[in-house]
């Protein structure tokens, strides 16, 4: 024998019982808040990869421009031997 689950009572009474009136332009105002979520997200992404980019170009002419990959060069010369 089986009890009866409380919370699918509660949530049967829900969906049966009154519902709240919704306002009549609330699917207007739904629409124009995504559509501005997704422009913000786009403009974000297109701005996060101008910066990564331009970030990549200006390594890359720093690289260029100073050879890190060289070593520095000596100070001194080394000692001549077996003359």
């Amino acid at each position: 024998m089986s009890f009866p689950d409380r919370k699918e009572d509660q949530v049967r009474r829900m969906l049966e019982g009154p519902h709240p009136v919704l306002p009549p332009d609330l699917a207007g105002r739904a629409a124009g808040r995504g559509q501005r979520l997704l422009r913000r997200r786009r403009t974000a992404r297109t701005v996060g990869w101008a910066v990564l980019l331009a970030a990549v170009v200006a390594f890359t002419v720093w690289a260029a421009v100073v050879h890190p990959w060289a070593g520095p060069p000596a100070d001194t010369t080394p000692p001549l031997e077996g003359w």
